[in-house]
């Protein structure tokens, strides 16, 4: 598997899909949900290096948040990952928001995985998965289908775009994803409308990422570059990941100083109060490590 892209490229995917996902819903996927309002940003300070992310967190037109995974195994090892992401993101919008956040919990499980248990129940605690098997949807109908409609330069339905998106998944093993991607994306450039060919590569970056090795995704990116609408997702990821670099950069100075500030202050035994009159707690706290 993918040992994860760079932090730039994950950027320019969450650009793309949080464009492109707006307004969509899961029907695509047998789930009955409202559609989607925005789409989240999934990282949190707590989640340690060697941690897998979940995929997408998804804010809902009925004010719902919706957590989906892509999986291709089954074990209670996963569902633990759930409960405490979930917690996480709930601790982090209720901090935000002042209120507990309703949440679901989607798992998509790949051609790999033909059933699972939905429940995770710890006695105190009690997980409920609304689950999707791509086992479930004929991949080559529903391949050749979209080929036909794109080969008459018809119009794909949303739902076909979603089924696209997710297509690979249905095949079991990283080869037989890898291949079904490369497939995919032939079928991609034949989109006209360049939204809609967005969402569809973004999809597939994010599946190549995790289903399919380093080398055969890097690959898959490249050709995807290639095309008008991938040369745009990744020139404009670049720009944005350039100004993103330079206003961190500006920020840590911006801090640096703060700091040598503060254990100056904290030499001349100026009184805490007075300190944080002027400065946050955390740069306070920053300090007194460097005395």
């Amino acid at each position: 598997m993918s040992d994860g892209i760079a932090y730039q490229n994950k950027d320019i995917e969450f650009k793309v899909l949080s464009e492109a996902y707006k307004e969509r819903s899961f029907e695509a996927y047998g789930l009955n949900l409202p559609k989607i309002k925005a789409v989240l940003p999934t990282n949190l300070p707590a989640v340690s290096a060697n941690e897998m992310r979940i995929d997408n967190l998804f804010l809902l037109e009925d004010g719902t948040y919706a957590l989906v995974d892509y999986e291709s195994t089954d074990n209670v090892k996963n569902r633990i990952k759930y409960m405490n992401y979930i917690a996480r993101i709930v601790k982090r919008l209720y901090e935000e928001h002042g209120e507990i956040p309703e949440m679901r919990m989607i798992v998509i499980y790949t051609g790999d995985v033909a059933a699972a248990k939905s429940v995770l129940d710890t006695g105190c605690m009690t997980l409920h998965m609304e689950q999707v098997f791509v086992s479930d949807i004929s991949a080559a109908d529903v391949y050749q289908d979209i080929k036909c409609k794109l080969e008459n330069r018809k119009m794909l339905t949303e739902q076909e775009l979603m089924r696209l998106i997710i297509l690979p998944l249905a095949e079991k093993g990283a080869e037989g994803k890898r291949r079904r991607v490369q497939m995919v994306i032939e079928l991609a450039k034949l989109i006209e409308d360049e939204q809609a060919q967005k969402l569809v590569f973004a999809g597939l970056l994010v599946v190549s990422d995790k289903f399919i090795s380093r080398e055969d995704a890097e690959t898959i990116r490249r050709e995807i570059s290639m095309t008008k609408v991938g040369r745009m997702i990744f020139e404009e990821g670049l720009r944005e990941g350039e100004e993103k670099g330079r206003k961190e950069g500006e920020e840590k100075g911006r801090k640096e100083e703060r700091i040598a500030a503060i254990v100056n202050m904290l030499k001349l035994q100026i009184p805490e109060a007075q300190i944080l009159s002027l400065y946050s707690q955390d740069d306070l706290r920053e300090a007194k490590k460097m005395q």
